[in-house]
């Protein structure tokens, strides 16, 4: 299903850390285009907004794809972090100098706090002396208003992605 791209493998970021967690060091999978999952399944959109944790799920799919292609026209590729404590990123941005960008994927506005934390424990536990501070941390949002929160981390909607 890869050769005839119709899936997507996300491989595990594996960072040097402060501590010493086990770094969960399988790919994640996804379909190349979140279209794909719902033609499968025969959903219409109606049955697709009364099932908002698969609405999510294809979200997260769709926001990584549109990751992707703006990491590959920079010439960076796109990982995800999951450690054996569960404190997980959806994405991570790296580019080829070494860069990095921490990103959660939350669809709804009920979630920016724990996908806020979960970069924010991230960015302590990484070895910044090593792999370097993040250029930047960011929720990607269903929402209308991107804004900086105190902590620094970027909420923006998926629709502000654009060039």
């Amino acid at each position: 299903m890869e050769r005839i791209f119709l899936i997507d493998d996300i491989p595990a970021w594996k960072p040097s850390l402060r501590s010493r967690s086990a770094i969960r060091t399988s790919s994640k999978r996804q379909f190349v285009d979140p279209s794909i999952a719902t033609a499968v399944m025969k959903m219409e959109p109606e049955s697709i907004l009364m099932d908002f944790e698969y609405f999510g799920f294809l979200f997260e799919s769709l926001v990584t794809r549109d990751l992707r292609v703006y990491a590959q026209s920079l010439e960076g590729d796109i990982f995800h972090y999951r450690d054996k404590d569960n404190l997980e990123a959806d994405l991570i941005i790296r580019l080829h100098d070494g860069r990095w960008a921490a990103v959660e994927v939350k669809l709804g506005s009920k979630a920016i706090e724990e996908g806020a934390k979960h970069l924010c424990d991230l960015r302590e536990k990484v070895d910044t002396s090593r792999v370097g501070e993040p250029a930047f941390l960011m929720i990607v949002t269903g929402g209308e208003f991107a804004y900086r929160r105190k902590d620094g981390v970027f909420v923006v909607p998926i629709g502000c992605l654009k060039d």
